[in-house]
C-alpha cells in the first residue's frame, strides 16, 4: 500500500513536471540525463564517478540524484519523485532497488517521454526484448551475474577440495542481481557431490544483520567450510562474522563487490577471493549509450554486458585488476 502511494505521489509530480507533449516542430529541449542510484555504498559512488566522467567528456549536463540511505524501493521511488518534480530530464539511469515495485514509477516516467536505461539491477525479469509490462526501458547494462556466482562456486570448491557445506548470506528476494549471484552459486556448489548448501539468509541490505545472520549460521553449523556474500553489505558482514569469531582461513569467504574494506580483507587473509564487478565501465557505458542514442540516434542493444574480473591472493597487486577496487 505504501509503494501505491508513493507511485501516485510520483505520478503527480510528472504530470505537473509535463502538462501537455511537445507541440510539433518545437526545438527540443537541452539534453539532460538524471542518474538514480541504488543505496549509498562503494558501488554506487564508483558507477556515478564513472558516469560523470564520461558525461563530462561527452558535454552532456548530468545530474545525481541523493544516495538512499538503505536499499529500499519506497525511499527511492520518493527521491525519484523530488528529482523529477525539480528538473526535466530526457533519460533517467537507474538501478531499481525491486524488480515489481519500480516498474509503475518508471513507466509512468517513460510514458511522459523520459527514456529509461536500467543498470546493474533490472525490472522484471530483465528481459527488455519482448512484449511485457516491464519491456520499455532502452536497455539494461551490468554484469552477467549468475556466470559471476557459477565462477565464484567453482574457486571456492577448489579451495575446499570440493567437500563440505556451505552458506549464503545475501540481500532481498526481490533484488534482482543478488538473486542471479545467489543461483549461479547455489547451482554451481550443486555441480560438486560431496559439497552441500546448508542455508540462505537475506539480510535486506543490512551490514549488521549480515553479520547476525552469518554468526547464527556458524553456531547451527560448525562443519561450515566457505560463505558466499552476494553484494557489498552481505559480504562485509560475512567478513565480521567470520574474522569476529576466529574462523578465518578455516572458514573461507566468497565475497561479491571490491570495497577497499573487502580488498583489505583479502590482503590480510580475512576474505578468500572476491568477485568483483566493475561499476565505474557501467557508469560510463550507460552514459556513451545515451550519447548515442539522443544526440545521434543510434538503437542500443537490448542489454549490455560489462565483465566482471576475480580478485586473489594471487593478482591483487596486479595494476591490471586493482585499478577495479570500488572507491568513491
Amino acid at each position: 500500500m505504501k509503494t501505491r502511494v508513493l507511485c501516485l505521489i510520483l505520478l503527480w509530480c510528472l504530470c505537473s513536471l509535463f502538462p501537455g507533449g511537445q507541440a510539433e516542430g518545437e526545438e527540443s529541449a537541452t539534453v539532460r540525463i538524471l542518474f538514480m542510484p541504488g543505496v549509498a555504498d562503494p558501488f554506487y559512488y564508483s558507477l556515478e564517478k564513472g558516469a560523470r566522467t564520461k558525461a563530462d567528456e561527452l558535454g552532456i549536463p548530468f545530474t545525481s540524484a541523493p544516495f538512499p540511505s538503505v536499499w529500499d524501493p519506497d525511499e527511492q521511488i520518493l527521491i525519484l519523485s523530488d528529482a523529477v518534480s525539480r528538473e526535466d530530464y530526457n533519460l533517467v539511469i537507474i538501478s531499481p532497488t525491486a524488480k515489481d515495485a519500480l516498474i509503475g514509477p518508471l513507466k509512468t516516467l517513460h510514458n511522459r517521454g523520459v527514456s529509461i536505461i536500467t543498470v546493474d539491477t533490472a525490472i522484471g525479469d530483465g528481459d527488455y526484448s519482448g512484449s511485457s509490462e516491464w519491456s520499455f526501458p532502452l536497455t539494461h547494462i551490468g554484469t552477467d551475474n549468475y556466470a559471476g556466482g557459477v565462477h565464484l562456486a567453482e574457486y571456492l570448491a577448489e579451495q575446499v577440495h570440493e567437500k563440505g557445506k556451505v552458506y549464503i548470506n545475501t540481500t532481498t528476494r526481490e533484488t534482482s542481481t543478488t538473486e542471479e549471484r545467489r543461483k549461479g552459486f547455489a547451482d554451481g556448489i550443486a555441480r560438486f557431490p560431496e559439497m552441500e548448501l546448508v542455508r540462505t539468509d537475506y539480510n535486506g541490505d543490512r551490514q549488521e544483520v549480515a553479520a547476525e545472520q552469518t554468526l547464527q549460521a556458524l553456531l547451527a553449523f560448525p562443519e561450515l567450510v566457505g560463505i558466499c556474500g552476494t553484494n557489498v553489505f552481505s559480504s562485509q558482514g560475512v567478513a565480521d562474522a567470520v574474522s569476529g569469531t576466529g574462523l578465518s582461513g578455516a572458514v573461507k569467504i566468497a565475497a561479491w563487490d571490491a570495497t577497499e574494506s573487502l580488498i583489505e580483507g583479502l590482503r590480510n587473509g580475512e576474505v578468500d577471493v572476491i568477485m568483483s564487478q566493475k561499476p565505474g565501465d557501467i557508469g560510463a557505458l550507460a552514459v556513451e549509450w545515451a550519447y548515442k542514442y539522443l544526440i545521434e540516434g543510434s538503437r542500443i542493444p537490448g542489454r549490455i554486458t560489462s565483465g566482471s574480473i576475480l580478485f586473489t591472493p594471487s593478482n591483487l597487486n596486479d595494476p591490471a585488476v586493482s585499478q577495479y577496487i570500488y572507491t568513491r
